[in-house]
């Protein structure tokens, strides 16, 4: 059985995170940490501003696999995540996913995943499992 995923494909999706990118997630999370919220707090904290939550950035890997590497109909199945620098209200974040293995006959991939600023400054890293979309494997 053929497939269209081979071992070293890879895709990113990329944003620039605003203000209302962590208001907006701090109320659907309910994540309301003064880190990201209040400025005046903020500044003494020892990133001197705030930031975005972590979890904001790693959100962007899921976009990746559901819309782009695998694609629509991937079922995300797991995620391994470390936190390696700060996101910055401002700062783009490019996520990006390459597929580590693949088991065509169980359906599942594993893909090393990352994030990182438009300085190249890796900001996460980890490594994700999916199932595949059937009709696209």
């Amino acid at each position: 059985m053929s497939s269209r995923y081979f071992v070293g494909q890879k895709a990113s999706v990329s944003r620039t995170i605003s203000e209302s990118d962590v208001y907006l997630f701090a109320g659907v999370t309910g994540d309301l940490n003064p880190a990201h919220t209040n400025e005046e707090y903020a500044k003494t904290t020892h990133f001197k501003t705030r930031i975005a939550h972590g979890m904001l950035s790693a959100g962007l890997i899921s976009a990746v696999l559901g819309m782009h590497l695998p694609g629509p109909g991937t079922i995300y199945t797991g995620q391994t995540l470390k936190f390696l620098a700060p996101v910055h209200i401002g700062d783009t974040i490019t996520a990006t996913a390459e597929i580590k293995s693949l088991d065509l006959e169980r359906n599942r991939v594993v893909l090393t995943t990352t994030c990182a600023n438009q300085e190249g400054t890796v900001v996460l890293t980890g490594e994700a499992t999916a199932l595949l979309p059937r009709d696209r494997a």
